[in-house]
């Protein structure tokens, strides 16, 4: 997809950050973990390529990095004082921090909600098919921030 999407001398970039992004969301996926070893070097990786595509935008892509990460640990907190119990992992705060390091700081809303969007699209899917979900059911939200951060790397803003 991303060769067709672009296929100028960014295309093995876009294919990198693809296949980064997946592996994150397939482990996530299947262990319910994502890997300081994984998300914390796709973070430099996207301040790096953000210094090198355009400097004087490192600042945008700083700030969403940051903010990537303080705002799902403030909801992370939040859920766990209102529950009692874990509801994001703090994997899921440095894949957002990696997503605002890639993306900026003004594309992480359009970030959270096209994967908040597919997680409600996939447990509404689940519950058609018959499986009862309620309030202990879960699911693992990096695979669906792995997917937003790549359909906004390769389309840009969707407004």
């Amino acid at each position: 997809m991303a060769v067709t999407v672009d296929g100028g001398p960014d295309a093995w970039l876009d294919c990198l950050v693809g296949w980064w992004l997946l592996t994150l969301g397939w482990i996530d996926l299947r262990s319910w973990l994502l890997p300081d070893a994984l998300t914390l070097p796709l973070v430099v990786a996207g301040l790096a390529v953000a210094v090198i595509r355009d400097a004087d935008f490192l600042f945008d892509h700083a700030l969403g990095a940051a903010l990537g990460y303080l705002i799902l640990v403030a909801v992370a907190t939040l859920y766990r004082l209102l529950r009692g119990r874990e509801g994001l992992g703090q994997g899921d705060a440095k894949l957002l921090a990696a997503s605002g390091a890639w993306l900026g700081a003004s594309l992480l809303p359009q970030v959270i909600a096209v994967a908040a969007l597919s997680a409600l699209g996939v447990a509404g899917c689940l519950r058609l098919a018959g499986m009862p979900l309620g309030a202990q059911s879960a699911l693992p939200f990096g695979p669906f921030l792995a997917i937003a951060t790549w359909v906004l790397w390769l389309h840009g803003p969707l407004a």
